[in-house]
C-alpha cells in the first residue's frame, strides 16, 4: 500500500485529503478534520496551534461542540505562534500493530517546536495523540504541587528547569451540567500494593484536580459520552509529576502532565511527552469499556504462537539462584512438559554475572558492562551453554525463556550493549521471551533509552521477542506505557511470607480487567502444598483450594506457574489435562473483550469473567466459600437474552437459559471453591 505525504500551509486555498481504508484527514481553509467511520474530530487550524471545534460519535451522529477558544495543547507563556504544517501518512501493518493513519501537525510557539501526531485505527472510536517537543522556551512552572520524590532545594535559576511544568495535553469544554464522571487511578509497585485501582465517581462542579490514567464522562441527558486516557505510568511514579492528571470544571475537562521538565527538552532532538487519547461511545458502561478495549488491543497484536503462554518460573519457591544449573533446568523442563506447560523461564542465576538477589554471592547491578561476559550462561552451571536445555525443551514442546536486568546506570547509557546481548541470546539459542526486571525510570532520558533498547531488540528479531515487564517495584512503566513490547509481570507473591491468597490474586486480576486487557497480565498460581503449616487454620489458605482452582484463577490472564515443578507432589501432575484443554481455547478466549462479572472476589463471592465476541463468547464462574450451590452472577448480556452454555473446563453442566433481570444468570456449582468455564452462544 503506497504512502502519501502532504505538507500544507493554511494559506493555500486548496482542499487536500488523505483517506484510504476508513481512516482520513483533510485540511481545508481553516479546518483540519481527522477521523474514521466511528469518530471524527474537527479543529480550527489556528496557524497549526489547533483548537478543537467539534467531536463526533459517528455511530449515532452525536456531535459535541467545543466551547473553548484557546488551543487544546498549552505550555508556553505568551509565545508567538508561527504558521504550522500538516502531513498525513499511513503506517503499514507490522507483527506488532495493525495499519493506522498518522496525522502530523507541526507548529512553533516562540522558540519551542511542537509536533503532534494523531493516530487513528480503522476499527476504533478513538483518536490518540503523541506530543513531541524541541527547542527552548519560557515554560510555565508549577511550584504549588511537587511530587515529594522529585523535590529538591532551589539554589540556582537552572534548578527551576528541573521542576514540574504546567502543561495541558488536551482539553475540551462541552455544554451541559449532567456529566457523570468517573476517574480511575491505578497502582503498581505491587510488592507494596495489593489494592491496584481506585475509582472516584463525581459530578463535575467547580475546578477540581484528580489523579489517574482514565477519565470517563457520561452525559445523562442523552446516554452518550467520551473518555480521556493518559498513556503514562501510574500517577504515583510519573516523571515530573505535578500532583494531578485531570481537571474538571463543570463541562470543562483537561488532561495534564508532560512527564518531562524544561531540562529534558533538547535543541535539536525531539523529546516525547506523555500521550493522550480521546474516545467516544454511545450507551452504558459496556460501550465505554468496549471502546477503550478496542483501542488497547491494537497497541500490540496478540499472536497465538508468540504471545500466548502458560509459563513456569521457579523463583516463586524462594530458592533464588541456589539451584539454577543445567541439571536442575533439564529436570524442570521435564516437569513442565508433564504439567502441560508451554514456556519454562529460567530466572536470575543463569548468567555469569551475579545480581543483588543472588543467594550465592553478593552481586550488584552497577556497572554490569565492566564484565563483558555478564549476560553469557555461567560456564560452571551450564558448561555446554543453554543448548541442552533448549534442545530438550524443543523435544518436549516447552519453550525456554530467560530473565534479564537492563544495565541501569547513567540512564541506560549502555542500552546498545543490552540490545546486542538480548539479540545474541535470540540468535544463538532462539530465546525470544525475556522477563525484564530491576527497571528504574527516574528520568526522561532513562525512559528514552529504554525505549531504544526495546525497539532495537524488536527491530533485530523481526518483532519476535516478547518482554515480560515486571511491575513489582520502583518507577516503572505501569499499565499504559510500553504496552507494545509484551505483557506485564504483575506481582510477586509467596507462601513463605503468607502473602499468597488465591482470592487476593483473583481480585487484582478482576479489578484490573475492567480497564487493562487481562490477556496482557501474567497472573501467578503457587505450589499450595509448600508452607501449608504457616497458614494455620486460615480458611482462605491456598491448601484449602484444589490445584485446578488455583490455575483457574489465572486463566483470564497469562497463567504463571510460580514454583519449582520438581517440588510438586505427584498428585499435582493431574492438572495436566486442565492445562492442555485450556491451551486449546486460550487464544480464542483472549481474542474477545474480557471483563469482570459477578461480585468482587472476597473469598466468599460468586464472581468471574466474561469474554465477549459478538454473539458468542466465554464465561468463567467461580464459587468461592459461599453458602448455597446456586449463585446469581451479573453478566454483560442484556435481560432477556437467550444463551446456550457449553461446559469446557471445571465442573458444570450444559445450560440453556435466559438472562434474567439486570443481566444476571444463575449458575450451579455444588462444591465451594470451585469453577466452571463455558463457551456461550446467543440463540436469540
Amino acid at each position: 500500500m503506497r504512502r502519501i505525504f502532504l505538507v500544507l500551509s493554511v494559506f493555500i486555498p486548496v482542499f487536500s485529503a488523505y483517506g484510504q481504508s476508513d481512516c482520513y484527514s483533510r485540511l481545508e481553509k481553516d479546518t483540519l478534520v481527522v477521523g474514521n467511520k466511528w469518530i471524527e474530530r474537527k479543529f480550527l487550524w489556528n496557524k497549526g496551534n489547533l483548537i478543537t471545534y467539534s467531536l463526533t460519535d459517528k455511530s449515532t451522529k452525536q456531535t459535541w461542540l467545543n466551547r473553548l477558544k484557546t488551543a487544546d495543547f498549552q505550555i508556553a507563556k505568551d509565545a508567538v505562534t508561527s504558521n504550522g504544517t500538516y502531513t498525513s501518512k499511513e503506517i503499514k501493518e507490522t507483527a506488532i500493530h495493525p495499519h493506522y493513519l498518522a496525522v502530523e501537525v507541526n507548529v512553533s510557539l516562540g522558540n519551542l517546536a511542537i509536533k503532534k501526531v494523531y493516530r487513528v485505527d480503522e476499527d476504533s472510536s478513538v483518536i490518540a495523540c503523541d506530543i513531541y517537543l524541541k527547542g527552548s522556551t519560557e515554560l510555565a512552572l508549577d511550584s504549588k504541587v511537587i511530587n515529594a520524590a522529585d523535590r529538591k532545594n532551589i539554589e540556582f535559576t537552572e534548578d527551576m528547569k528541573s521542576q514540574q511544568m504546567t502543561a495541558i495535553l488536551d482539553q475540551i469544554k462541552l455544554d451541559g451540567f449532567h456529566w457523570q464522571t468517573k476517574i480511575v487511578e491505578f497502582f503498581d509497585v505491587t510488592d507494596w500494593n495489593n489494592n491496584l485501582i481506585q475509582e472516584k465517581n463525581i459530578i463535575p462542579y467547580r475546578k477540581t484536580n484528580y489523579r489517574g490514567n482514565l477519565l470517563v464522562a457520561h452525559n445523562n441527558e442523552n446516554n452518550k459520552g467520551f473518555f480521556f486516557l493518559k498513556e503514562a505510568p501510574t500517577s504515583s511514579v510519573q516523571l515530573a509529576y505535578q500532583g494531578y492528571d485531570f481537571t474538571t470544571d463543570f463541562g470543562h475537562f483537561t488532561i495534564s502532565g508532560l512527564g518531562l521538565t524544561a531540562k529534558d527538552i533538547k535543541a535539536e532532538e525531539w523529546t516525547k511527552a506523555y500521550s493522550s487519547v480521546i474516545g467516544v461511545y454511545s450507551g452504558g458502561e459496556l460501550q465505554q469499556l468496549t471502546a477503550l478495549r478496542k483501542y488497547q488491543k491494537n497497541i500490540r497484536k496478540l499472536l497465538p504462537k508468540r504471545d500466548e503462554m502458560v509459563m513456569m518460573n521457579t523463583w516463586g519457591d524462594r530458592s533464588q539462584d541456589s539451584k539454577v544449573n543445567e541439571k536442575f533446568s533439564l529436570l524442570e523442563v521435564e516437569r513442565a512438559a508433564e504439567l502441560g506447560i508451554s514456556h519454562f523461564q529460567i530466572d536470575d542465576g543463569w548468567q555469569v554475572g551475579k545480581s543483588p538477589n543472588s543467594a550465592l554471592a553478593k552481586g550488584s547491578f552497577k556497572n554490569i558492562w565492566d564484565n563483558p561476559d555478564y549476560w553469557k550462561p555461567d560456564p560452571a552451571k551450564y558448561p555446554r551453554g543453554l543448548h541442552p536445555v533448549v534442545k530438550r525443551g524443543k523435544e518436549l514442546g516447552v519453550e525456554i525463556c530467560l530473565w534479564f536486568n537492563p544495565s541501569v546506570q547513567n540512564d541506560y547509557a549502555d542500552w546498545e550493549k543490552d540490545v546486542n546481548a538480548l539479540v545474541g541470546l535470540y540468535k544463538e539459542y532462539g530465546i525470544r521471551t525475556f522477563k525484564i526486571d530491576g527497571l528504574a525510570i527516574p528520568t526522561k532520558q532513562s525512559e528514552i533509552n529504554l525505549r531504544r533498547l526495546f525497539d532495537g531488540v524488536l527491530e533485530k528479531t523481526n518483532n519476535e521477542v516478547v518482554f515480560n515487564l515486571d511491575a513489582t517495584a520502583g518507577r516503572r512503566a505501569g499499565y499504559y506505557t510500553f504496552n507494545e513490547y509484551g505483557n506485564i509481570f504483575l506481582e510477586n507473591r509467596y507462601t513463605d511470607w503468607q502473602n499468597y491468597y488465591p482470592y487476593w490474586t483473583l481480585r487484582n486480576l478482576w479489578q484490573l480487567a475492567k480497564y487493562v486487557p487481562a490477556e496482557k497480565l501474567q497472573i501467578e498460581f503457587l505450589n499450595k502444598w509448600r508452607n501449608a503449616d504457616k497458614y494455620g487454620n486460615d480458611i482462605f489458605a491456598p491448601n484449602n483450594y484444589s490445584f485446578d482452582y488455583l490455575f483457574a484463577t489465572t486463566m483470564a490472564g497469562q497463567p504463571l506457574a510460580w514454583f519449582e515443578g520438581t517440588g510438586l507432589p505427584s498428585k499435582a501432575l493431574k492438572i495436566k489435562g486442565l492445562i492442555k484443554a485450556y491451551r486449546k481455547i486460550q487464544h480464542d478466549f483472549h481474542t474477545g473483550t474480557i471483563l469482570p462479572i459477578g461480585d468482587e472476589p472476597s473469598g466468599r463471592s460468586w464472581t468471574g469473567f466474561q469474554s465477549l465476541n459478538g454473539n458468542q463468547g466465554y464465561f468463567i464462574f467461580y464459587r468461592e466459600n459461599t453458602v448455597g450451590a446456586v449463585g446469581s452472577v451479573k453478566t454483560w448480556l442484556p435481560t432477556g437474552t437467550k444463551v446456550k452454555c457449553t461446559p469446557l473446563l471445571g465442573n458444570g453442566k450444559t445450560m440453556n437459559t435466559t438472562i434474567a433481570k439486570n443481566g444476571t444468570i444463575e449458575v450451579t456449582l455444588p462444591k465451594i471453591n470451585d469453577f466452571v468455564m463455558y463457551r456461550y452462544e446467543i440463540t436469540k
